[in-house]
């Protein structure tokens, strides 16, 4: 259910950014017709855990000091301050500045908590919902947050912001005000009931700081803000610091007591994801979240890890692990047959990749809602074809007759298998090997295109990929941009193939749109970048929206994770059930984990002798 945009799937910076809000199982009673609800939170189902002005979340330390400095690493660059505009490439951790109408809760499924709202209000049938405002709710100039400010962040974001704003609140018809701290959203219809939480994830920008500017161009000029911290100072493209608000007015409600704890936090960039590592090994960079399999098998065998001064974590998580695959671009006339597309996935040997490159620490991703009770297996049960059915001839037909499984090997290397299954796919599509290049029969044209890849770490892993594909004939070129380029590319969808992440909540609702929609296959800087569009996978996204409990939503989520995969849209790639972690052995955190963020940075904090002891061993 959460907005995001596209997964950062190697030297990520977003090291606090907590888990998307999850479903919960069980069903409210049913209340009476009519019955108006006012709470200081909202469960998608059952009741909100914690009550009003409660003791802080189980995950918290309410005691954890505040202060010190950390340094953490980004890698691209960043040209923006603004993070809500296409155009822009935002600086790392800038949307933490502005807060939102709630708060999502990191270990109960689906549930929000009033932030700048002090009570939530909704009908039984969740057609509309209100949200009385704190009126302690302040902007970093100490002027109130206000209904206006409320109406204007969701009008012009829809309108001028990034095109995941315009699918989410899709069904939004209007805000309106309905008091001196009161604002109302209406919905077209009551049949997404997940709106009301939708709505309460509203990041609340000043209406009157941007009265006089353009919404729409990339600004330097740090806006008016409301969030724990403030940009302290940059240096552009090169590094960010952001500094704790010590007057935040939030700072003393229940869920932030024993956050955001420390006084600055620096994100330094690096062009090149080995340098970034390299600065944290030397001690130039605190934190580091690892996403290379290699580098946590061999690359930690240094002293600063036998000693001590350097700790490592494997996290486990339950979060669904979503799909990162090689994504094809749809749009392109060569990968319109699914059968092309077969062919080439099948050409991708996982099982040589992940014991020769991965140190056998990786699961092939088998579903789009994998890791979770969301992802389709086996064959179809009665729930699901009660979707899938009315489809029937317009979806693929192996939906309904075979399980879906990939190709395997024996991690050897020989993929005589694999090609001669391909071959066969290519040639029923119209296409075979002529003077060793494939050819389409029809035309003459050679199947050939481009990986545009924006982290060189990911070359070791396509370019065997690559050597596959020239033995059926297939053209594949690798390509790596800076992380400027490879945006604007994505962003107008010029590609024929890239590393993409489809990452999922236990909630999928509403961001399924800008995913698979065939309005955001239109749209620039969508999240389509499969360029799917299907009048049947849309009728499967609105009728999974529309899901009136938990039951359905699992069935219509499993018909639409079949329907995808058999699709072939991607070659999947691999998954891990934990989170890899190395740091200085400067912190502390929580004793408990918040079960779906299990590594929520902005809730660690300094331990003043470890700090100490750390600064004397390096001297």
């Amino acid at each position: 259910m959460a907005i995001r945009r596209r997964s950062v799937l190697a030297g990520g910076a977003a090291l606090w950014v907590g888990a998307p809000a999850i479903l919960r199982a069980q069903t409210p009673a049913p209340a009476a017709a009519g019955t108006i609800h006012v709470s200081h939170g909202f469960a998608m189902h059952g009741e909100p855990k914690y009550k009003a002005d409660s003791g802080p979340p189980d995950y918290l330390n309410p005691n954890a000091p505040k202060g010190g400095s950390v340094r953490l690493g980004a890698r691209g660059t960043f040209d923006s301050l603004h993070p809500y505009i296409v155009k822009s490439v935002p600086a790392a951790g800038i949307s933490q500045l502005w807060d939102t109408l709630c708060w999502n809760s990191r270990d109960e499924a689906s549930t929000e908590y009033g932030l700048i709202a002090e009570t939530i209000e909704w009908p039984e049938d969740r057609s509309w919902v209100a949200f009385t405002l704190r009126p302690q709710a302040r902007w970093h100039d100490g002027s109130p947050i206000t209904v206006e400010d409320v109406i204007f962040s969701l009008d012009i974001l829809k309108s001028k912001g990034l095109p995941n704003y315009a699918f989410y609140y899709a069904d939004v018809l209007k805000a309106e005000k309905v008091g001196d701290r009161k604002v109302k959203f209406t919905f077209r219809d009551n049949t997404n009931k997940e709106l009301p939480l939708i709505i309460g994830q509203l990041p609340i920008l000043p209406s009157k700081w941007w009265a006089s500017r353009d919404f729409e161009k990339v600004s330097l000029e740090p806006a008016l803000a409301s969030g724990p911290y403030k940009v302290d100072s940059f240096d552009v493209g090169r590094s960010i610091t952001y500094r704790r608000v010590p007057d935040w007015w939030a700072k003393d409600l229940w869920m932030n007591r024993g956050r955001s704890n420390f006084d600055v936090i620096r994100y330094e960039y690096y062009r090149d994801v080995t340098v970034q590592f390299e600065a944290f090994k030397a001690g130039d960079l605190d934190v580091r979240q690892e996403n290379i399999a290699r580098n946590w098998a061999t690359a930690y065998d240094i002293p600063a890890v036998r000693d001590g001064r350097i700790q490592r974590a494997e996290i486990p998580h339950e979060l669904p692990t979503g799909m990162q695959c090689f994504a094809f671009n749809t749009r392109r006339d060569y990968f319109k047959d699914k059968r092309v597309r077969e062919a080439i996935a099948t050409m991708f040997d996982f099982a040589w990749a992940n014991k020769n490159l991965f140190y056998g620490m990786y699961k092939r991703n088998v579903s789009f809602f994998g890791n979770s009770e969301l992802a389709s297996s086996g064959l179809p049960t009665a729930a699901e074809l009660k979707y899938l059915e009315p489809l029937r001839g317009k979806i693929p037909e192996e939906v309904f007759t075979k399980e879906y499984m990939l190709p395997e090997t024996d991690g050897t290397g020989n993929v005589r298998e694999l090609a001669r299954k391909a071959l066969a796919l290519l040639k029923e599509a119209g296409w075979e090997v002529k003077d060793g290049k494939m050819t389409e029969t029809k035309t003459g044209k050679k199947l050939a295109f481009e990986m545009l890849l924006n982290d060189a770490s990911f070359e070791r892993v396509v370019l065997p990929y690559k050597q596959n594909l020239e033995r059926i004939g297939i053209d594949m070129t690798v390509r790596t941009v800076d992380t400027a380029q490879f945006k604007r590319r994505e962003d107008e969808f010029d590609y024929d193939m890239m590393v993409e992440g489809f990452g999922q909540s236990l909630s999928p609702g509403n961001e399924q749109r800008d995913f698979w929609g065939s309005k955001a296959a239109d749209t620039p800087g969508s999240r389509n970048s499969l360029g799917v569009k299907d009048a049947a996978i849309d009728s499967l996204v609105d009728t999974l929206i529309a899901a009136p409990d938990r039951e359905s939503l699992i069935a219509v989520t499993r018909a639409l994770d079949r329907v995808l995969l058999w699709s072939n849209f991607v070659v999947p790639n691999w998954h891990n059930n934990k989170v890899f972690v190395a740091y200085w052995n400067r912190f502390a955190r929580p004793e408990k984990s918040a079960r779906y963020a299990p590594f929520a940075f902005d809730t660690w904090w300094i331990d003043e002798a470890k700090d100490r002891a750390l600064q004397r061993e390096r001297k």
